[in-house]
């Protein structure tokens, strides 16, 4: 993707730009933190990199942060991994999410839609309440701070419930989406050994019903350390023997106690896709998360009290816990449980219709699947709300940014597209939107405030205008604390820091252009590169699957043993489609005109599916050592696979080739 013609896309008006959160962040940390007054975003973000502690001490204060114990300074240490945030204090996550209580009531703090579209609000009010009687009977049941408490839920109302009332109690939360099968669950939760288990009998997905009631019973079993088991009866059945009511938890009228817990008292596991071993334990801590997220969606997502914020998450990716956070900004988050495409493709812009979403998040794929079926949102919904629409998941392609713009552009309106890219590992962004910044086709407006973003080259030299590896020079107060079960600190370490010492290396390939916009090119470690010349997967993905006969693509660069390169294109076709002379020569002319001759494939081959992860990203780099000989068992975590019969297809195929 060049960056010397860079097409402009929405520029925020006038209006826009003086109303922002972050425009009078700017006016006030001037004011009061030295910050420049004058020069924008980028010099806000160029002091908020060199003056760190300044920058969130400030961020702090401005979002009236409530330490209970002062912090002695910033940052103790800033060395990574290991860096020490606001050392002595000590705060409460779930406290700050359930702040809104006290001046609005009775207002939605969540609503909550399933399949039916039909919108149930829950208030601020009944939400303090059921986070105050879970609370205690967590206690009351032996949960005691630092324990795990466990859930296999889907995106309801009672998750949200069951994580701030154990972040009330200072215990650590951690869950699973419920079509996750029995052994991805325990490949996770018997990492961390939970006391307490929440669990649904059952979820609705596409207009069936799916019983999970076998794999609760076999999660009882293969967790020795869950105590205590919370039925909550989606589908309507009765609890299993020894299990308790989520009904009887949550019938009290208790004011919740909030523990103090040290900033960096862990609050939640997250697991990264786990595509070979285990997955990764990522340790996230209570301040960290509070004040990232405050940042994050308060200033970058410009959410306030106001606003109503859609993500469609499911409760097994970071994202969830993202679209938690907007309580802390008093803001009312949508929970949507169900198949983003029921009854049709166009099914999450008519949950945005029907709740009033200003912020809708979505995946790329969503966006450009609704592209290619011929939705048009903004045509058929009343969206005049939605002042953003944000994707992530991967690289947003430059038509998706089009198609976005203009169909919202046809109804009047003025979209705001935030392509934003971050990780599980920070459960964040590294960057994305700004709401006072331009909008440039394909690309990512900016790095976030306090992250300094860079794109390094293999002896460690920053580029621009170039690809490089995605590196964070600085720390972040959501970076790990650890990981679980790593107790000498060498699984953390060889993660993000073995590649350049004391500097987080993420694992993406880069640009950041001399206009300080951002380009993600895909996965660092599953990059193309021909003669020496780069190219991430999602450029080649970009071109390709805009022909209306490829459904998905996968493409994989594996070096010879005889120094020679082979980059094998896997396409699976849409229904009635044929891989004919015609279509072969169409791809790879696709592929030389818009990309570069240097990255036509050597071959395309058909396959019945593409294999991803449990949260939607394609597999490349198990694929690739599956095609390099590496036996299925070692190539690849089965139980992180979302349809693992697709891997015979690739097994077979490097069978022939050897």
């Amino acid at each position: 993707m060049s960056t010397a013609n860079p097409q402009l896309l929405w520029q925020p008006d006038p209006e826009r730009i003086a109303q922002a959160r972050i425009t009078q962040f700017q006016a006030w940390a001037a004011e009061h933190h030295g910050a420049p007054a004058e020069g924008g975003y980028p010099a806000l973000h160029q002091w908020s990199v060199d003056h760190l502690e300044t920058f969130w001490e400030a961020v702090t204060e401005w979002f009236d942060v409530r330490f209970s114990t002062p912090y002695g300074r910033v940052l103790g240490d800033r060395a990574m991994p290991g860096a020490q945030w606001f050392p002595g204090a000590t705060l409460n996550y779930a406290e700050h999410a359930l702040r809104a209580a006290v001046d609005r009531a009775d207002e939605p703090a969540l609503l909550y839609v399933d399949e039916t579209h039909e919108p149930r609000p829950v208030t601020w009010s009944e939400l303090r309440r059921q986070v105050g009687s879970l609370a205690a009977e967590l206690r009351a049941l032996g949960v005691r701070p630092g324990d795990r408490v466990s859930g296999y839920l889907p995106n309801i109302p009672q998750a949200v419930v069951a994580l701030l009332a154990t972040a009330a109690v200072g215990a650590v939360w951690t869950s699973c989406a419920p079509d996750f099968g029995a052994r991805s669950v325990l490949d996770r939760f018997q990492q961390v050994e939970p006391v307490v288990l929440f669990t649904v009998d059952g979820y609705r997905y596409g207009g069936k019903e799916h019983d999970r009631r076998e794999i609760v019973a076999e999660l009882r079993r293969e967790l020795p350390t869950v105590r205590a088991v919370v039925h909550i009866p989606l589908l309507g059945t009765e609890a299993p023997e020894g299990a308790l009511e989520w009904s009887a938890l949550t019938a009290g009228d208790t004011e919740p106690v909030f523990e103090q817990v040290p900033f960096d008292h862990p609050l939640w596991v997250l697991y990264s896709s786990g595509t070979t071993g285990l997955p990764k334990a990522i340790v996230q801590s209570q301040g960290g998360i509070l004040v990232e997220h405050l940042k994050q969606l308060g200033l970058h997502c410009d959410l306030g009290a106001e606003d109503r914020f859609f993500w469609y998450t499911s409760t097994g990716w970071m994202m969830w816990n993202f679209l938690v956070s907007g309580l802390l900004t008093g803001t009312t988050i949508v929970l949507y449980d169900g198949s983003p495409g029921y009854p049709d493709t166009g099914a999450q812009w008519r949950v945005a219709e029907r709740t009033g979403v200003t912020l809708y998040g979505t995946s790329a794929a969503y966006v450009m699947a609704c592209r290619k079926a011929g939705v048009h949102p903004a045509r058929d919904h009343d969206l005049s709300k939605v002042k953003c629409v944000a994707t992530t998941g991967s690289p947003l392609p430059p038509d998706g940014f089009r198609w976005l713009h203009d169909e919202f552009a046809e109804s009047g309106a003025d979209l705001w597209v935030a392509s934003v890219s971050g990780g599980t590992d920070v459960c964040s962004c590294f960057a994305g939107g700004v709401p006072t910044l331009p909008v440039y086709t394909g690309e990512l407006q900016a790095p976030g405030l306090g992250t300094d973003l860079q794109a390094w080259d293999p002896s460690g030299k920053p580029v621009i205008d170039e690809v490089g590896e995605l590196v964070v020079t600085n720390p972040m107060p959501s970076m790990p604390i650890r990981f679980w079960n790593d107790p000498d600190g060498s699984r953390y370490h060889d993660s993000y820091f073995d590649t350049y010492p004391g500097v987080w290396r993420h694992g993406d390939w880069i640009t950041v252009t001399a206009r300080g916009t951002v380009i993600i090119h895909g996965r660092s470690d599953s990059t193309l590169n021909r003669q020496g010349v780069r190219m991430g997967s999602a450029d080649i993905y970009e071109v390709v699957e805009r022909l209306p006969e490829i459904r998905e693509s996968l493409v994989i660069g594996i070096e010879q043993p005889d120094g020679g390169y082979w980059m094998p294109l896997f396409v699976h076709l849409a229904p009635g489609a044929v891989l004919d002379e015609a279509l072969l020569n169409r791809i790879k002319q696709t592929i030389r005109e818009q990309l570069s001759p240097r990255h036509v494939p050597d071959e395309i081959i058909e396959v019945p599916g593409v294999p991803h992860t449990l949260t939607g990203k394609r597999i490349e780099v198990p694929v690739k050592r599956l095609l390099q000989g590496t036996p299925l068992e070692k190539a690849v975590n089965p139980g992180s696979i979302d349809n693992l019969s697709l891997l015979g297809f690739y097994e077979e195929l490097a069978r022939k080739r050897a």
